[in-house]
């Protein structure tokens, strides 16, 4: 998702008229509440009206794919936003989150057919953490694209070629 503005259709990074669900993971909360706040402004910036948003709050990034699951099973949003920080520590947990966590964010994507923006960052330090907390502004740009994009498409009846 990285420098994922560039080369973009700017009509695709219209908001007004979308539905944006976003989770974060309480765990480490001054970083993820960072990461929220900087998704927040970069939607109302492209236009995402204050009742079209939904933030939801869950303990930490293990149970931020549930949280997806059920926002996308309502059917009442356009796009979807994983947010959360997962530091290292000494043990393999830090491992196992970062890759259950991704799996999960990709799968209610895939699952139920809805744009997923993943900004779960996974991080050696809280240096690293504080450095990528615009990753909330990216996020909600991605969402708004894909959200857009799809629509533009079609929706799930997106036909591919042979």
């Amino acid at each position: 998702m990285q420098h994922a503005q560039q080369g973009h259709d700017p009509a695709l990074l219209d908001g007004s008229a979308l539905r944006i669900g976003v989770v974060h993971a309480r765990f480490n909360a001054e970083l993820t509440d960072a990461l929220a706040q900087s998704c927040r402004a970069e939607l109302q910036r492209l236009g995402v009206a204050d009742d079209a948003l939904r933030m939801v709050g869950v303990p930490g990034a293990l149970e931020v794919p549930q949280a997806l699951a059920m926002l996308a099973e309502s059917g009442a949003f356009d796009a979807l936003i994983a947010l959360g920080c997962v530091i290292r520590g000494e043990t393999y947990h830090f491992e196992l989150v970062c890759h259950t966590s991704a799996a999960g964010v990709q799968q209610v994507a895939l699952e139920y057919g809805l744009p997923v923006a993943n900004g779960i960052v996974t991080v050696e330090n809280e240096t690293q953490a504080r450095q990528r907390v615009d990753k909330g502004a990216e996020c909600a740009r991605v969402a708004v694209e894909m959200a857009n994009l799809q629509i533009q498409l079609g929706g799930d009846e997106v036909a591919v070629a042979p």
